[in-house]
């Protein structure tokens, strides 16, 4: 930055805590839309901080706490907002349809600022221009007067909570299990300002987390809700017979079709539906897991977690708001619009919480429903002390795993113990992917142990750094 641009930025800063800023602020960098009078008093000033959370670049708001806040004003008041530099890489700040786009800025506590008049009502971006900086996570809402509601607010929430994985067997011995399955299809939430019609089992994406051991005689009774459009139906991959029962279970809406297998293999195993076009079926929500333990059962941990990755092939972008629809050439081309974990963008970051404690063993049961992708899991700051490759639970697990591959239709389970507090990221170590909504977090909670880590810096145990 030139000498004159910090002249510029520390006198625009200083004018603005006197609640003045000049109009000559526009003819070095930062554009103003509206009026042409002389000067102009802000009526609403914001500040600004450049950051890095979660294993994103961000903005953070006036109180230090907040993630890319929504900045919401009246309809054509004259806003400022300063940009301070909290990570020492180089950053600018725009609202595009204000024209407003300010220099950049490099190195920590360098600042600039923006100066726009809001002469319309509804909601804009702000955003890092710089290339990759939006899709890194440097966007927020502007927000001018009070728009219309873009999406119905009450959408079903279908994700499935991580926590919910059924009751160990235990030592029994073999046994009759029978699992009841209701096939809906459903407009749920997507994300906060986003719904797409999920076909679901049991209303929730992905299905229940279905547990048995081996000898067990397990029955399955599918029925597919009277309001569908679709026939229905499930191929589970414990199952030996036809179609894994797909063969005798194509239910039309309101029948009930059912059918009794004998759990020979132990392993973790993906269930779908499997009615043509069965791609469609399972990006649309209808995936889940079996779980048949072995004679003896698993070993007790203090914590088990249910986690599946899908994928979304939607006709518009990534990010958009309301009702997402179905597209047909991007699943054909597999080229999703949404990768996501447990249904929805958010599921494993806001809506559902997954806590350990220091000293705390952990099992993650962890499946693809895909269609298409197949995942490299990883968890940022951690190693797997055991990973049961393949979801094999009869072979020796591999030991000291940094990521493992999981393909589409399949699982693995894992085991680590968590010995140092903080929150840990779980992703798809295709990284692009992160940026389409897959990522969830770990948090643990105890007292540090130093000589694991230590760093002269300070460390928010909330931001996954």
């Amino acid at each position: 930055m030139s000498l004159i641009r910090h002249m510029l930025v520390g006198l625009l800063l200083g004018a603005a805590s006197l609640g003045f800023v000049s109009q000559a602020w526009a003819e070095h960098g930062a554009e103003t839309h509206g009026s042409q009078d002389v000067s102009y008093k802000p009526d609403v000033t914001f500040t600004l901080r450049t950051s890095i959370a979660d294993g994103k670049l961000v903005f953070i708001g006036d109180h230090g706490d907040e993630v890319n806040p929504d900045l919401k004003v009246p309809e054509g008041a004259v806003v400022q907002i300063n940009l301070i530099n909290g990570d020492g890489a180089t950053h600018d700040i725009a609202v595009p349809e204000f024209k407003a786009h300010s220099d950049q800025i490099a190195g920590k506590n360098a600042a600039t600022a923006i100066v726009f008049r809001a002469v319309k009502n509804g909601t804009f971006e702000y955003l890092c221009t710089l290339p990759g900086h939006k899709a890194a996570g440097m966007v927020g809402k502007v927000i001018v007067g009070e728009p219309s509601t873009e999406i119905k607010t009450q959408a079903p929430q279908i994700a499935h909570d991580p926590s919910q994985v059924g009751t160990p067997v235990g030592k029994r011995g073999p046994g009759k299990v029978t699992v009841d399955l209701l096939t809906t299809e459903v407009e749920g939430r997507l994300g906060d300002n986003s719904t797409y019609r999920f076909w679901t089992f049991n209303n929730k994406v992905p299905g229940p987390f279905v547990r048995a051991r081996a000898g067990d005689t397990v029955t399955v009774n599918v029925t597919n809700a009277k309001d569908s459009t679709h026939i229905h139906s499930i191929d589970l991959h414990a199952v030996t017979g036809p179609g894994g029962g797909a063969a005798v279970t194509q239910v039309p809406p309101g029948q009930t079709k059912s059918f009794t297998f004998k759990a020979q293999h132990p392993g973790l195993f993906v269930y779908h539906c499997a009615t043509p076009m069965v791609a469609q079926h399972i990006t649309n929500g209808m995936y889940g897991m079996i779980l048949i333990e072995p004679e003896g059962g698993l070993p007790k941990v203090d914590h088990e977690f249910y986690v599946m990755q899908g994928e979304l092939y939607t006709a518009e972008r990534h990010g958009a708001s309301g009702l997402q629809e179905f597209s047909l050439e991007k699943l054909l081309a597999e080229n999703p619009e949404h990768v996501m974990f447990n249904g929805s963008m958010d599921a494993l970051t806001k809506i559902y919480s997954m806590e350990s404690k220091v000293g705390d063993t952990v099992r993650i049961f962890f499946g693809v429903g895909g269609p298409n992708l197949t995942s490299s899991f990883h968890i940022i700051g951690e190693v797997f002390d055991k990973v049961y490759d393949q979801a094999s639970l009869t072979s020796k697990p591999l030991t000291d795993v940094q990521t493992t591959l999981v393909p589409p239709g399949g699982a693995t389970m894992v085991e680590f113990k968590t010995d140092y507090p903080g929150r840990y990221l779980l992703v798809d170590h295709a990284l692009s992917r992160v940026e389409k909504g897959v990522g969830g977090f770990l948090t643990v909670k105890g007292k540090a142990d130093q000589t694991l880590f230590h760093s002269d810096e300070a460390i928010d145990p909330n931001s996954g750094h």
